[in-house]
């Protein structure tokens, strides 16, 4: 493909979370040229969900000219496997078991289709566009309606011998802890550091602390944007919901710092729009829990990306990485 050539081609860009999917199509600059949004939770079915992309991405793909080279698609999802193209037994989607979804969107949109796990998409994007830019040693850790996480070690995402790997976000924290509502599993990171923990916690506290301003919200209203409104108030039992979640996190990370000695750990999702209410707590005891070879070395940052733009970038780099 010659230089001149590349103006012409873009990749879709695809980033399913458990509330949104995320898609947008990119050139090779790593610019989005359009973008849009559905709600995962909507579709009850997977052939519906694709059904449902299908019709939103047509337009986008319409409006780019018949002269235009689409590439393929990359998607970041949860429990995606890179080696087989599935989406195996995701505990925050609602379709369950394995699902051959790269050949069933390659099938639908006429084009490949790659995937890897969404963090992993986001720690691409990070790596080529963002704060990770020049990394060779780092992991992604993000923060939304669960915990994901990817490696890259050696400039290398890892995927393991089955493409699973790193999945820190299910490490067990607190032994015998809180119940994860999907998985079963008890006191995995993701039970207390994703926007459906810190719901949680801020529910139990509310309800031993009347007194605190989250007690003004309706309880499904509870979430980790409210905790945050009213910590910016100055509620002591608000910013201790981010005090105590970062608590966990910071412990959590400790072990991932000793288990690959990264040069930085970056934070990427919604709930790092809490900023140092979760920052500090996190860094606090990440350190406190480190060996002294590994204090003052790791720097913990918020992505540089917009939370949409990251992912779909990284899933979009998937095209060409395979090429």
């Amino acid at each position: 493909m010659s230089l001149l050539d590349l103006s012409k081609h873009v990749a879709l860009g695809i980033d399913i979370g458990g509330t949104n999917t995320k898609f947008g199509v990119v050139n090779h600059r790593g610019e989005v040229l359009e973008k849009g949004s559905i709600r995962t939770d909507d579709y009850p079915t997977v052939e519906e969900f694709i059904d449902a992309l299908y019709n939103n991405i047509q337009p986008l793909i319409k409006n780019q000219g018949s002269e235009t080279n689409f590439d393929g698609i990359g998607v970041g999802a949860p429990n995606a496997n890179y080696y087989r193209g599935t989406i195996e037994q995701a505990p925050n989607l609602p379709w369950k078991g394995v699902i051959p979804f790269g050949e069933m969107m390659a099938e639908k949109f006429k084009m490949p289709c790659t995937l890897t796990n969404d963090a992993n998409a986001a720690a691409i994007g990070e790596m080529l566009f963002g704060a990770a830019r020049g990394m060779k040693d780092f992991i992604m850790i993000t923060l939304g309606t669960g915990v994901g996480s990817g490696i890259v070690s050696g400039g290398k995402l890892i995927y393991g011998h089955d493409g699973f790997a790193g999945e820190l976000g299910h490490t067990i924290v607190k032994p015998g802890g809180r119940k994860h509502w999907s998985t079963g599993s008890e006191g995995s990171l993701e039970a207390y550091a994703s926007a459906t923990g810190i719901a949680i916690t801020a529910k139990k506290m509310r309800a031993e602390f009347p007194e605190s301003m989250l007690s003004q919200f309706p309880e499904e209203a509870i979430n980790s944007k409210t905790v945050h409104e009213c910590a910016l108030k100055g509620d002591p039992i608000a910013i201790e919901v981010f005090r105590y979640t970062g608590h966990k996190l910071g412990e959590a990370l400790a072990n991932f710092v000793m288990f690959s000695s990264p040069e930085a750990i970056l934070l990427f999702g919604g709930v790092i729009k809490a900023g140092d209410f979760i920052l500090k707590p996190t860094k606090l005891h990440m350190e406190r829990n480190l060996l002294p070879i590994f204090r003052n070395k790791v720097k913990l940052v918020f992505s540089e990306l917009d939370e949409a733009d990251a992912a779909i970038l990284g899933a979009s780099a998937l095209v060409w990485e395979k090429k």
